[in-house]
């Protein structure tokens, strides 16, 4: 009988082995049924895991690089009642293999693992090295192991270095002991939970692969553009267009590419495309703008999806559940305005730059007003009314401008710098929406800047819309009411919340990765917090803003 037992355990245990390492290696599928239960720990015996306050501060003092984590490993067990987590009857369970796993590809998440003693949590799932780790070592290895997976990947960077990088949206909350317990019922939420991650965190997941696929393949050479050569047009012939042809097939932007030297047909469609997803006039003219874009490097590409995938992290899944809410990206100079899951209105907008950025922060629009005064803020009377009224007399009438006892003040009218309408929504930035007289601005390919203020192309129809089913407020009083010459406030029944965001790339419903220019240079810094974690970077506060 003997002889019959010891063949069966080598060959279950061989197939075990054979099996985890498989399943390790191989691309995480987190749907797949595990297989026979890690036999590991049952051959070795089974030691007792003794989890305790005393235990849990001896731990933390050997392993001193671990100690950040402490007070959420500590939390985890007392919320746990010191319950062991890793362990079931002495064996490993299985999902402590899969969060194993995880760690190994984190890169598959824009990350790096620099959690220190890796080679301890090795150990654990080498037979050879695991009984030189005591089993409580294990258990709380483990658990650091999931703490700093979980921060990682579902939560991001410390607060106060969201901060630094100027962003003030609000955070999203989240519990590793919540976290834990739905992770060990549903085993697949570790690869994908967008109760967590907001679903633009997994697109943009995806896409990272296919721009390191582009990077392994090694297939991305500079383009050689021949100077002589300002812009190229439909029809036009040169070596050239064969490389931008060559580039544009690479990034998916043809599905085909015919080496043909000349501008044709069929590259019409592919520089739409490109100029579409990077934020250009959708024309066909290649000009020395468009190549220098095009030749950016592979990596460029790479670390700007890696920060972005990290800024999702940061935000709540409940704001894209939000019944309705207007979102505002700032690289992109474009406004949605969603309903019902729906996007109702896309408008472009410009922003503020420089000293005066648009901040980047959360807030609710509580009234509407229509022909609205603009209070001039005391730099801009400083800096450029007064020097323009030295020059000319007349400057202030000529602008329909008016003293307000010791204040400044543009009258209500076509020629008023926030338009017919704005919309206003609390904030210590003195930052609003509102609409413009400069329509033209919206012309250029990339539009104008304002004092921090957010300037919207499509105020009117915003207007329309957020009152469409206002029995009170019909098209033609609201025409009205722009035009009147007298400032009217509407208080709205049910404020609308608006987020302002920063977004250099950023994938639309149909799976096509947009990218933006870094206006505000904020991608470099967050990629510095992400992955080299040597600089320090003195904290920010942002400024008040010139209100227009």
């Amino acid at each position: 009988m003997k002889k019959f037992v010891l063949p069966i355990v080598a060959l279950l245990f061989g197939f075990s082995v054979v099996t985890v390492y498989q399943y390790r290696n191989n691309d995480l599928t987190v749907k797949a049924i595990y297989f026979v239960k890690n036999l590991r720990q049952s051959i070795s015996g089974k030691n007792s895991i003794s989890i305790d306050n005393t235990s849990l501060t001896n731990f933390f003092k050997k392993y001193p690089y671990l100690d950040k984590y402490q007070s959420e490993v500590t939390t985890l067990y007392k919320k746990r009642n010191y319950k062991s987590i890793w362990y079931d009857d002495g064996q490993l369970i299985e999902f402590a293999d899969l969060l194993y796993s995880k760690s190994e590809q984190i890169e598959n998440e824009g990350l790096k693992f620099d959690l220190a003693y890796k080679e301890k949590i090795d150990a654990i799932f080498n037979d050879q090295s695991a009984a030189k780790i005591s089993q409580n070592d294990k258990e709380l290895l483990l658990s650091t192991l999931y703490v700093y997976y979980v921060k990682k990947v579902f939560y991001g960077i410390d607060t106060d270095k969201i901060h630094q990088t100027g962003w003030f949206l609000p955070r999203k909350e989240l519990s590793y002991k919540n976290l834990l317990d739905s992770l060990l019922a549903e085993p697949e939420l570790l690869d994908k939970n967008e109760k967590v991650l907001i679903s633009q965190y997994y697109k943009l997941r995806a896409a990272l692969q296919k721009y390191r696929q582009i990077e392994k393949n090694d297939n991305w050479k500079p383009i050689d553009a021949e100077s002589q050569i300002k812009k190229y047009s439909p029809g036009d012939s040169a070596k050239t267009i064969a490389q931008i042809r060559h580039h544009l097939f690479v990034l998916g932007d043809l599905t085909q590419d015919s080496k043909n030297n000349v501008y044709d047909d069929e590259l019409k469609t592919g520089i739409l495309n490109f100029k579409t997803r990077n934020g250009y006039k959708p024309d066909y003219l290649i000009g020395s703008q468009h190549i220098n874009r095009l030749n950016q490097p592979i990596e460029k590409y790479i670390q700007t999806i890696k920060v972005n995938m990290e800024r999702c992290r940061w935000l709540s899944p409940e704001l894209e559940k939000s019944e309705e809410f207007i979102i505002i990206n700032i690289p992109s100079f474009q406004l949605f305005y969603i309903k019902n899951g729906r996007n109702v209105l896309s408008s472009r907008v410009f922003v503020g730059i420089n000293m005066m950025e648009t901040v980047i922060f959360s807030s609710t629009i509580s009234s509407v007003v229509f022909s609205p005064y603009w209070n001039v803020p005391q730099s801009i009377l400083e800096n450029e009314i007064k020097p323009a009224m030295e020059k000319d007399p007349d400057y202030l009438i000529k602008h329909n401008l008016e003293w307000n006892k010791k204040s400044l003040r543009q009258k209500p009218g076509p020629k008023n710098a926030l338009g017919v309408v704005k919309f206003v929504f609390p904030n210590t930035y003195s930052i609003y929406l509102h609409d413009t007289p400069y329509k033209l601005n919206f012309n250029y390919e990339f539009p104008r800047f304002s004092h921090g203020c957010i300037n919207m192309q499509k105020a009117k129809e915003l207007a329309y819309k957020i009152l469409e089913n206002n029995p009170q407020w019909p098209v033609e009083k609201i025409n009205e009411a722009m035009n009147s010459g007298v400032e009217t406030v509407y208080p709205l029944k049910k404020p609308i919340p608006i987020h302002i965001g920063y977004f250099t790339s950023w994938v639309n419903d149909d799976g096509k990765i947009n990218f933006y220019f870094d206006i505000y240079t904020k991608d470099d810094l967050l990629a510095e917090f992400l992955f080299n974690n040597t600089r320090n970077f003195e904290k920010t506060t942002p400024v008040k803003r010139l209100s227009n």
